[in-house]
């Protein structure tokens, strides 16, 4: 192994050494105490740490990383206190998670580090979006994210650069190619010589190199480093290394070649630098003991300390309110909302003109979406936006809708409000993993916000077929850490996108496509707010009662209006989580029949969670049993009749009937 110092100084290269020696004696120590019970599980990096302490040492301290499982080089690189992060590896309340988390799986915005998870790829577009911000704040920072050869065969991957190369971001993509992901060795991984091929693809510059050699790691991204900030673009770096553990301490290692482990043991990255600096009269033996007492002092004070903290008590109610960040109010909204001249409008309007004002409240906030810039998005709600805002602030995005929600949580990393469109509801399915464990638990995990509203254009009614036209809010309400809002009118439109982008907990904005021209109404001219998590009475009632949301709201009504024989109580949820139980009781005390009424097919679908609450807390109002009114448990079809007979409406006449007749 050759070192080429370049313009190091001997200060400078024995403080690189001290970097690489700390990781190495902690994970030597947790290895002892993961025998002891101590801690339950750990992902060792020995035989890897040049990589992250090489990486971090070449960024400046205030430059986002994206580490993973082994890169505990980026932690102790950034000096946080290692009492805390043993806490943090015994699951103690006083760790980075308060003992939400396990091992790496934190992040700390102190040190401008983001936490992974466990789905790995999906950290990448993560750090797209931090580039972003960088490059629309004309700061000179690059991020940087971790992936291991495993990873670059997932989907995020590839997002995520392409994204990067798009755009044309300052982010340093590092593989580490350490042979195997748990078990499957890189030859059943890919089929290109080396990974680092994969640059030239996507239009950016690529290098593979030593990732044992912690010179050449250090030299390499600090040289990448100043290109990607001169010439605004991505990079990835290719480093080859070995795991001398097994992918985690259970796991072992029998399905590693013995000769492997020789060989790499000669390219042993700490005893090979440690080697170099005593040849070059850079340390002297007694200089590399004193260092390593000194260490070894250190750690075990901190472990004393860490083994001081208090034991740990569950608080239930501390749990369930840092599932969400704090909400501040804003009084001057409501103020404004009083004093307000009101237009008929449509409810794509609504939409729009909120989208609009919120991007003149708030000159952080960036849209992203397929052809939502010049071409105004496939419903034309942003249409002359990009005139307006620019291309910086209405940006179209390729067709990735994983990254761009990745994009978009790395956006509120650096302080930036973002709204994505997702071009049609029913395509969220390939940015779930990153909405429902990314977005939706950050904050929980690590206090974070997730600064990021997505739109949602579903419902059927339009003949568009099974992957246009589905009605999947369901999918969301079972995932704390999320905000689902489904609008029925105009006025709420508008108002409750404003307080959703306000808002800086992830929220699922829910906007039902046959009503953007069918629906019209009266539209306060003002900036103001719908409040989340807060129901509307559309209309008082006193036989029987329904409860819905969306364009069952609309069905409920035109119902209503010709069926004046009977008085029905509606109640419009308009948010579906959190959902408003006050208003819900009310309603249910206000008639004792309830109908709840939703597009969804039945089976799964809200209907059912509000029942069961109903049931609960509200059996002593009831004069007839629950009823639900939903669409058919199939796929919504095509044809427009089928489409009918698929829908709820189709249903409803019969449901009222049989819950009167009690």
């Amino acid at each position: 192994m050759q070192f080429h110092r370049s313009n190091l100084t001997n200060d400078a290269l024995i403080q690189l050494y001290k970097k690489i020696l700390l990781p190495r004696m902690i994970e030597e120590k947790m290895l002892v105490l993961l025998r002891q019970g101590k801690i339950s599980k750990w992902f060792s990096g020995i035989g890897q740490e040049a990589i992250a302490v090489g990486a971090t040492a070449a960024l400046q301290d205030d430059e986002w990383i994206m580490p993973l499982h082994r890169n505990l080089g980026v932690f102790t690189g950034r000096n946080m206190p290692l009492s805390k992060l043993f806490m943090q590896w015994q699951g103690n309340k006083e760790g980075y998670s308060k003992g939400r988390e396990r091992s790496f799986h934190f992040g700390s915005r102190d040190h401008h580090i983001c936490g992974m998870i466990s789905h790995l790829g999906p950290q990448l577009a993560i750090a797209d979006g931090v580039a972003l911000a960088h490059k629309l704040k004309e700061e000179k920072k690059v991020s940087l994210a971790f992936s291991g050869d495993g990873g670059t065969s997932e989907g995020d991957f590839h997002e995520a650069l392409n994204t990067a190369a798009v755009w044309d971001l300052p982010v340093i993509f590092v593989i580490e190619n350490n042979g195997y992901g748990l078990s499957t060795p890189v030859h059943e991984q890919y089929r290109s010589f080396s990974l680092v091929d994969k640059a030239k693809g996507y239009g950016m510059e690529g290098v593979r190199i030593d990732g044992n050699n912690l010179l050449e790691v250090y030299d390499t991204i600090k040289g990448v480093r100043e290109y990607c900030i001169n010439n605004q673009k991505p990079y990835l770096i290719e480093c080859m290394t070995f795991r001398m553990r097994g992918h985690e301490e259970a796991s072992g290692v029998k399905y590693v070649p013995p000769e492997l482990f020789e060989l790499w043991a000669k390219k042993d990255p700490v005893k090979n630098f440690e080697q170099y600096c005593l040849d070059e009269n850079i340390l002297t033996a007694e200089d590399v003991e004193q260092i390593k007492t000194g260490i070894k002092n250190y750690i075990e004070t901190e472990l004393q300390l860490a083994a001081a903290a208090q034991s740990f008590i569950p608080n239930t109610q501390e749990e369930v309110q840092d599932m969400y960040a704090p909400v501040i109010k804003n009084p001057a909204l409501e103020i404004r909302n009083q004093q307000s001249p009101v237009h008929e409008k449509r409810f794509i309007d609504g939409i729009k003109e909120g989208l609009h004002q919120s991007m003149q409240q708030h000159p952080n906030l960036v849209l992203m979406g397929q052809d939502i810039a010049e071409y105004g998005g496939a419903f034309k709600i942003t249409e002359g936006f990009v005139q307006e805002f620019g291309k910086a602030r209405v940006r179209n995005t390729p067709l990735c809708e994983s990254a761009i929600v990745g994009a978009a949580l790395g956006l509120s990393l650096e302080g930036y409000k973002s709204t994505m469109e997702m071009q049609f509801a029913d395509f969220v399915t390939v940015g779930f993993n990153q909405i429902v464990n990314n977005l939706a638990k950050m904050h929980y995990r690590w206090g974070q916000y997730a600064d990021v509203v997505i739109r949602m254009p579903a419902g059927g009614g339009v003949g568009a077929g099974p992957f246009h036209s589905q009605s999947n809010e369901a999918w969301f309400v079972h995932t704390p850490g999320l905000k689902v809002v489904y609008p029925s009118t105009p006025e709420d439109a508008k108002g409750l996108l404003i307080a959703a982008i306000n808002d800086p907990n992830p929220v699922l904005y829910f906007e039902h496509k046959a009503l953007y021209r069918s629906i019209s109404g009266p539209v306060p001219e003002v900036y103001y707010e719908i409040p989340i998590g807060k129901a509307r009475i559309v209309s008082e009632g006193d036989d029987i009662t329904i409860i819905t949301y969306g364009a069952g709201v609309h069905w409920a009504m035109d119902y209503a209006e010709r069926h004046t024989n009977i008085s029905i109580y509606i109640l419009d949820l308009r948010t579906l989580l959190p959902l408003d139980y006050d208003a819900i009781a009310e309603a249910v005390a206000a008639t004792g029949k309830v109908l709840l009424l939703h597009e969804d097919t039945l089976t799964g679908g809200i209907g059912g969670e509000v029942a069961a609450w109903i049931a609960e807390h509200c059996f002593q109002y009831l004069d007839a049993p629950i009823m639900r009114c939903a669409s058919l448990d199939t796929a919504i079809p095509f044809n427009i009749e089928l489409e009918k007979n698929f829908m709820a409406y189709s249903r409803l006449e019969e449901s009222v009937s049989k819950l009167m007749n009690y």
